[in-house]
């Protein structure tokens, strides 16, 4: 069995958040609780990963991250250099290239880590998501060895953007396990 563990991005992901729809949809999905929410500190996230996904066999573990959570995923598969079963990351942002509107006070995630994960990753991206560039999407999806799933105009691809029950979207991460 797959042991699914969601890493958010800025700000937890809500009520009406896929990845909510996620960790409700079976008991082998967990989300990573992180501190500092609205002010991220990459070292500290990467750290509470690490922390719980090493009390489980490494085969059967499956990362679930969106927007800054893809980030910080990657950051962990680097500096870890532990291999996982997988990964599906969604809507990775661009914090090095942000929008005027999104500003909030984080350390450590720059530079983006742009060297090849050693594991499985998908990357599911938007053409007109605010927070990244598709041109930027690619060089990550490039960069990390994934596998890129463009699904159109879908926004940030979060609650706001309509995705809540995402259906689509556990299919994807089925097929990672």
């Amino acid at each position: 069995m797959n042991n699914y563990f969601i890493v958010p991005g800025l700000g937890n992901s809500g009520p009406d958040h896929w990845q909510t729809f996620f960790e409700k949809s079976g008991d082998n999905f967990t989300r990573i609780e992180q501190q500092g929410w609205d002010a991220p500190n990459c070292h500290e996230w990467i750290k509470n990963i690490d922390d719980v996904v090493s009390k489980y066999d490494l085969s059967t573990v499956i990362l679930i991250g969106h927007s800054l959570g893809c980030i910080t995923i990657a950051h962990w598969a680097k500096q870890s250099g532990k291999e996982i079963k997988g990964a599906l990351l969604v809507a990775p942002s661009d914090i090095e290239f942000p929008s005027p509107s999104y500003i909030f006070t984080s350390s450590g995630f720059t530079p983006i880590c742009l060297e090849k994960i050693n594991f499985d990753t998908v990357v599911v991206a938007s053409t007109n998501d605010p927070w990244v560039s598709m041109k930027r999407v690619e060089l990550f999806a490039k960069s990390w060895g994934s596998t890129l799933i463009n699904i159109g105009d879908a926004g940030h691809i979060n609650a706001a953007s309509g995705y809540g029950e995402w259906q689509e979207g556990l299919e994807i991460l089925k097929k990672l396990g």
